[in-house]
């Protein structure tokens, strides 16, 4: 039996297991390694690393496949690359607003799972999507402005604990 919490969910979003593979992850991650990112650290939002990823054919394909998975014609609104470690989250509270309906992709580029590093979504406080740290897996997730999102705590018990992701937001073109 379904609920209608579990039809609201597999409408709002979605996992692609492999889209990429580690031979390209790894290779994603160097080129942010050589790009730079800059330290973020505000107690009350998050601590992470930040880039701006020169990725046009990777955002490209992943536009691409976004519109695949949800049957609309979409074109990228913004892109970031977040890096976390041991001690490292981000809240809610520093998730970037929007007023307009999103498609936020987050590709897991990171070489490891780690465990407990997850990105929650949340409406009216209640998280209605989970994205757990997975290697080459891709999170589709359609957002209103009433959808929140956070990266999860990742844990010092874990002390090469390295999460690299990919934040990819579209937009309908």
């Amino acid at each position: 039996m379904t609920t209608l919490d579990q039809l609201f969910t597999q409408r709002i979003a979605t996992t692609v297991p492999d889209a990429v593979g580690p031979a390209l992850a790894a290779e994603r991650r160097a080129r942010l390694d050589r790009a730079g990112e800059r330290r973020v650290a505000l107690l009350d939002r998050g601590s992470y690393e930040l880039a701006a990823p020169d990725e046009p054919t990777l955002l490209t394909a992943l536009t691409n496949l976004a519109g695949q998975v949800t049957g609309r014609s979409l074109g990228v609104a913004d892109a970031r690359a977040l890096r976390l470690g041991p001690g490292d989250y981000l809240l809610a509270h520093h998730d970037r607003g929007h007023s307009d309906p999103l498609v936020e992709l987050i590709l897991d580029l990171s070489p490891a799972v780690v465990p407990g590093a997850e990105v929650h979504y949340r409406r009216g406080g209640k998280v209605v999507y989970s994205f757990a740290s997975r290697p080459g897996a891709l999170s589709v997730v359609e957002r209103d402005a009433d959808t929140t999102c956070h990266h999860t705590y990742v844990s010092k018990r874990h002390p090469t604990a390295h999460i690299v992701r990919l934040v990819v937001r579209l937009r309908d073109a």
